[in-house]
């Protein structure tokens, strides 16, 4: 079989239960003015839909779920509880967001004045494509004034944070405590592993992979793999932590040497001197 995980997720798909849908709309859910339903769309009690939302067929959302105005929703999306997402942003078809997520909050923009820190109006916005899968307890700002987007197909994790105006491309894998700061483009199909921090104002290119807990700070051409702290090149990486173990012993060998050449250097001072 060339695939054995593939095989063992489509077989464990067959076994899983149906996804759980309240039957129609909640008298315990409020909607605002001007929502546009599609056919067959489950909102559970205790949700609050804003002005001019727009839910495409299909669309399930759970209990305690905040959407805010002009958001819209495409067809089969699922919203686990307590899901926020805020004004003006766009999710796509099937897509899955988990619990505690919050889609749309302001970016983190200040600049210093005489009395303080300056807030920086956040006016963008967040476009999730379709088939996107978003774990627990993230947060995608909106952007400063454009948009926050993620790639159609891309896959995050838990507490992953994408900061404003970071743009992901399809079939991304972010894998848990993922940090992108501003206006940083990953191509496609790129994978953090888990922990990575990347800078702001930079690229990583299509296919590139990043090991865990490395820190990024420059652009990466496609197809590398770094990981380390600053980030390089896997290999170059790889030879440098096989070093380290080797320090202590490296260290005491230099400081035996520095005594000899020492001892050979007085030694010989000694002897021209005579």
């Amino acid at each position: 079989m060339p695939h054995p995980y593939l095989a063992y997720a489509q077989a464990a798909a067959l076994f899983a239960p149906p996804r759980r849908r309240w039957p129609g709309i909640s008298d315990l859910a409020y909607l605002g003015r001007q929502v546009e339903l599609g056919q067959e769309v489950s909102i559970a009690p205790l949700v609050f839909i804003g002005d001019k939302v727009r839910l495409g067929d299909g669309v399930t959302i759970m209990p305690g779920c905040v959407i805010g105005e002009e958001v819209q929703i495409g067809a089969e999306t699922l919203l686990y509880p307590l899901v926020t997402i805020l004004e003006r942003c766009r999710v796509g078809a099937r897509v899955t967001i988990h619990s505690g997520t919050v889609i749309g909050a302001d970016g983190f923009g200040y600049v210093p004045g005489a009395e303080g820190h300056v807030k920086i109006p956040q006016l963008g916005t967040v476009v999730i494509e379709d088939d996107v899968e978003i774990g627990a307890n993230c947060a995608i700002d909106r952007g400063a004034l454009g948009e926050t987007r993620v790639g159609r197909g891309t896959k995050i994790d838990n507490l992953v944070h994408l900061a404003h105006n970071v743009t992901v491309g399809e079939h991304a894998l972010l894998v848990a405590q993922v940090g992108v700061s501003g206006s940083t483009k990953l191509g496609n199909r790129v994978t953090l592993g888990g922990q990575v921090g990347l800078v702001g104002h930079i690229s990583l290119g299509d296919g590139v992979q990043v090991g865990a807990k490395s820190g990024v700070h420059h652009s990466v051409p496609p197809g590398q793999t770094v990981s380390g702290y600053p980030a390089r090149s896997q290999q170059e990486w790889v030879k440098a932590m096989a070093v380290v173990p080797k320090l202590p012993d490296i260290y005491q060998r230099l400081k035996q040497l520095e005594q000899k050449i020492t001892e050979l250097t007085d030694r010989l001072e000694k002897e021209s001197a005579t």
